[in-house]
């Protein structure tokens, strides 16, 4: 019998975790599963905690706000001066996923090359906010090239 509270992360255990803390976990939570490919790898329902893992490999985690790990106050949108990258194998099922929500998105699809030493990294990206503000590049690698 599977444990409903799940088990420890299938492409192992990061060695730098971002934790969350969320006004509404429920609706984080499903924005998150539904709209960016999330699944659950474990969860404390009790305490409104989820450990979130995408099958590209990214991993996050969830948690209702109590205040024991505020160390400020924590305004609407959350996250200023933060942005995190997701890097996900396909991005288009992500923007359909966008698009059937009408979620509102902060900086629309584009095509991005950088330097990366000697050569150029592609991908393309798309910029949208969590339900509580975080800002969030969602990206598909399109490869590399040389320094024109």
């Amino acid at each position: 019998m599977t444990d409903p509270y799940g088990g420890p992360p299938r492409s192992g255990w990061p060695r730098l975790m971002v934790e969350l803390l969320v006004q509404d976990f429920t609706i984080s939570l499903s924005f998150w599963r539904d709209v960016l490919g999330f699944g659950i790898a474990y969860q404390r329902p009790v305490e409104r905690f989820v450990y979130l893992e995408h099958p590209d490999g990214a991993q996050i985690m969830l948690c209702q706000r109590h205040g024991q790990w505020e160390t400020g106050p924590l305004q609407r949108p959350y996250g200023r001066g933060l942005m995190l990258q997701v890097y996900v194998r396909r991005l288009d099922p992500v923007i359909a996923a966008l698009t059937a929500m009408d979620w509102p998105i902060h900086t629309g699809l584009r095509e991005t090359w950088r330097r990366v030493g000697d050569r150029e990294s592609g991908q393309l990206e798309v910029f949208v906010q969590d339900p509580d503000g975080y800002l969030l590049m969602v990206a598909e690698e399109i490869g590399e090239r040389p320094l024109n």
